[in-house]
């Protein structure tokens, strides 16, 4: 059996009940008012972004370790069962662990240590952050977690952002003029 070749950018985020004051904008002589706080509850979203075509998976777990990444693994793997997966990652330990189960049609392509620019991955959490976690507090991890399916499904549906954020050039180059 032959099967398509999807390439996909993985990576995981932290996000918690401890927020951060940004910039935001208020009417001229009016300072305006931003909560914070620091309650110390953090989950993880982990996603795989494809810049080809925009698509998505994404998937929240309590733990950044490497029985949630093969949790992971197994969803995408389930998800796209026609499919040859290149998951081009980090050098997490979760992501190179002997203990990582990694499903018979995704293969890891690593990338070089200390190479966060390289990966589009990192831009999708900063483009989550902005447009979904910017200025707010959550009253409880619930709500938080809540705010993360939201800007989940967003995504999910808007894959013309994704490619926007994702599709650097030397990925162009390297992997989708074969693809």
């Amino acid at each position: 059996m032959k099967l398509e070749l999807k390439v996909m950018f993985q990576d995981e985020a932290r996000f918690g009940r401890i927020s951060e004051g940004k910039k935001c904008w208020s009417p001229r002589k009016k300072r305006p008012i931003v909560k914070s706080q620091i309650i110390r509850e953090y989950t993880y979203l982990y996603g795989a972004f494809s810049p080809k075509n925009g698509e998505s998976e994404f998937l929240i777990l309590p733990y950044m370790n490497s029985q949630c990444m093969s949790i992971f693994l197994d969803t995408i793997s389930k998800n796209n069962p026609n499919k040859l997966i290149l998951m081009v990652t980090d050098n997490a330990s979760c992501h190179t662990s002997s203990q990582l189960k990694i499903p018979i049609n995704i293969k890891l392509l690593p990338l070089p240590p200390y190479s966060p620019e390289l990966n589009p991955s990192e831009n999708m959490w900063g483009e989550i952050r902005e447009k979904f976690f910017h200025n707010f507090t959550f009253d409880s991890m619930e709500s938080l977690e809540n705010c993360v399916v939201k800007a989940c499904n967003y995504y999910f549906e808007n894959k013309n952002i994704i490619k926007s954020v994702t599709n650097f050039k030397w990925i162009k180059k390297s992997f989708l003029k074969a693809n």
